[in-house]
């Protein structure tokens, strides 16, 4: 049961964001889309740091000189995995005109939803792989540490559904429509969390490089998408601030839980 709540803690984050469009009628400024990209990403960048790529050479520790190497590899093949997805899905970021990937003549509403869900892949493959590791029962993760990625991962997952449904309310789409866009897109983080767990069951001695691969995963989102957006237009240094929020936030919860 613990292991099943941890999985679904930031679906539900997501949901409760994606809510915001049944009671909200106007779009979010800029500004604060600004704010919120920001804040998802220093969240991102800390977990990446605190919940993955350290106890991934923690792991290999055994290894003495080169316990680097586990988390290493497995941060490129995750780098490289997300970018061939978005060479190979058709997509559009929320605020941009410019559709990426493989021409197709899906709508746009489809497209951003597509684009958010490539987003929360590396985070449901996060949230496995530390459920994966307490299942294990590997000592250097604990069930608190694994509690505060989920929760971590719920707290920016918040301002994401929001970030989703509201653009396609205003593209039109009925509020049902919009929630259920949003909702969609967390969808797969459950479903990459559940199956990341079962890779893990199956190879054990995998778990560093999978750390390390959903590390390399989620910041290649913040680099290639989160950090554009947060940074684009006046008053960037919101984005800025709020990345700051988000890191520090996410520093305390793993320090202070793990």
């Amino acid at each position: 049961m613990e292991i099943f709540l941890g999985i679904l803690i930031p679906f539900i984050g997501t949901t409760l964001g994606a809510a915001c469009v049944l009671f909200m009628k106007k779009a979010l400024k800029k500004q604060v889309q600004r704010a919120l990209a920001g804040f998802a990403a220093g969240v991102m960048v800390a977990a990446s740091i605190w919940s993955l790529l350290i106890p991934a050479i923690e792991q290999s520790e055994n290894t003495g000189a080169l316990s680097f190497f586990p988390a290493v590899v497995g941060f490129w093949i995750g780098v490289l995995f997300l970018l061939t997805l978005d060479h190979l899905i058709p997509h559009l970021h929320v605020g941009s005109e410019q559709s990426e990937g493989p021409k197709s003549k899906l709508g746009r509403t489809t497209m951003m939803v597509l684009a958010v869900t490539l987003h929360n892949i590396p985070e449901g493959m996060a949230v496995g792989v530390m459920y994966a590791g307490l299942l294990a029962g590997n000592t250097k993760i604990t069930a608190a540490s694994a509690l505060a990625l989920s929760l971590g991962i719920a707290i920016q997952n918040f301002p994401e559904g929001a970030i989703i449904s509201l653009p396609l309310r205003a593209e039109g789409e009925s509020k049902g429509k919009a929630f259920l866009g949003g909702v969609l897109s967390g969808v797969v983080e459950s479903v990459g969390a559940v199956l990341t767990i079962i890779a893990v069951q199956l190879i054990i001695p995998a778990l560093p490089y999978l750390l390390s691969f959903a590390a390399g995963a989620m910041l290649y989102v913040v680099v290639e998408e989160l950090i554009p957006e947060m940074s684009q237009g006046e008053n960037s240094n919101i984005g800025t601030v709020f990345f700051a929020v988000g890191f520090s936030l996410m520093m305390v919860l793993d320090v202070a839980l793990g």
